[in-house]
């Protein structure tokens, strides 16, 4: 690289990755040749529109290698293609979830989400985000006993306040989710059920996590965090009306995601992210990805059992997933989420400091940090060195 300021930057960061260890819960480490297609000829390609109905000539390759990742989706997750289909052009998350309320939710329309603060996403109805602004927040939480999702609770909401559309799918939620459960709360409101598996689509995809898939109407996700690929975006919808009572001469769900993407929301697509996709799609279809998400839940259990008999509060008590949230303020060591995430980055361990439900602490100062698994999984770490790993996280904060 003839650019030696961006050359030694690049080096100065590859270097950090291999120096510290990564508990950040939304990391990953793609493989190279995941790298390798994300730095490809095809970022030189404009292909407005979708396979077979471009606005630019010259698309008979860049077709092939988006409707490959098209296939290899909905083969990852079993879905079958007359019933289901998938949009991989998102460019990451938060267009991916825009795309849905514009298309299935009117302007001031109400959409019921998670509480940020509780363990949900900006882009689930958060005022600061334009979830927040274009369309109103019909809010739930956690209890505040088991820290869990109380389903019933959630169901009495849904009746009273009538959302056009119910998200499950949570940024810092460290238990399984009951599909079935979040179905039936969207039909007491006569509401979509949008599941945003961003965090967990990994684990779902290798049969870690249940599957959302029967349950929801839309579906949409990250393609990084467990699902170890590039960073990018994925709806998947039914071909049908889904859940909702519709007339039959509307568009279909699918049909009008794919207007909401394009040209609602996006022009040319990022196809060398597309193509990085297809290669982690097919990379995850497979027995070692398989043992990989299972021993990524494995180690997450090692680490928070570990800290838990250390001493540190773990909310809801533990965790079935891949992240799980650490109370560092609530146990007397008058340490604030921000002190902590300091003082372990200074040992060269990341975390990043997260509020914890019913935090009575600033955002910007919370009284948690939230930890996962993903990236230290990666690279080939088992429940021993979780455990060791936990010990030292132990010494470091009681300093």
């Amino acid at each position: 690289m003839k650019d030696t300021k961006v050359k030694n930057l690049l080096s100065a960061e590859k270097k950090r990755q291999k120096s510290v260890i990564n508990l950040i819960a939304s990391e990953n480490y793609v493989s190279k040749d995941v790298l390798e297609a994300l730095g490809t000829e095809t970022t030189n390609k404009y292909a407005e529109g979708y396979p077979g109905a471009r606005y630019y000539g010259g698309n008979e390759i860049i077709d092939k290698i988006e409707n490959l990742a098209i296939d290899r989706a909905l083969k990852l997750f079993k879905l079958n293609p007359k019933m289901w289909g998938v949009n991989v052009q998102p460019h990451s998350g938060s267009p991916a979830n825009i795309a849905v309320y514009q298309a299935l939710v009117p302007r001031g329309g109400k959409i019921m989400g998670m509480v940020l603060s509780h363990g949900g996403h900006l882009t689930h109805g958060h005022n600061v985000s334009f979830s927040g602004k274009f369309w109103k927040q019909v809010p739930y939480t956690v209890d505040p006993k088991t820290e869990k999702i109380n389903y019933e609770e959630l169901k009495k909401i849904a009746k009273k306040e009538k959302p056009a559309l119910v998200i499950a799918g949570y940024s810092a939620y460290p238990r399984k989710i009951d599909f079935k459960k979040m179905r039936e709360v969207a039909d007491v409101a006569g509401a979509y059920l949008m599941v945003d598996m961003a965090h967990i689509s990994g684990l779902v995809a290798s049969g870690v996590h249940p599957t959302p898939f029967k349950y929801a109407d839309v579906v949409t996700t990250t393609t990084h965090k467990t699902l170890r690929g590039p960073r990018g975006g994925m709806i998947f919808a039914r071909r049908d009306h889904g859940h909702v009572k519709t007339k039959k001469s509307e568009p279909t769900l699918f049909e009008k995601i794919q207007k909401s993407v394009f040209p609602g929301m996006q022009g040319g697509p990022h196809m060398n992210q597309i193509a990085a996709l297809a290669v982690a799609l097919k990379e995850a279809d497979s027995r070692a990805f398989k043992k990989y998400a299972e021993q990524v839940v494995k180690n997450n259990k090692a680490l928070a059992g570990e800290l838990k008999k250390l001493g540190w509060r773990i909310t809801s008590g533990g965790t079935d997933n891949h992240v799980f949230l650490m109370d560092v303020w609530n146990g007397g060591t008058g340490l604030t989420g921000k002190d902590a995430s300091r003082k372990l980055e200074q040992a060269g361990i990341i975390v990043n400091m997260n509020t914890i439900p019913f935090d009575t602490r600033s955002p910007f100062n919370p009284s948690g940090l939230r930890l996962g698994t993903p990236a230290e999984t990666t690279r080939g770490k088992k429940e021993k060195d979780m455990i060791a790993l936990a010990r030292r996280i132990d010494k470091i904060l009681r300093k």
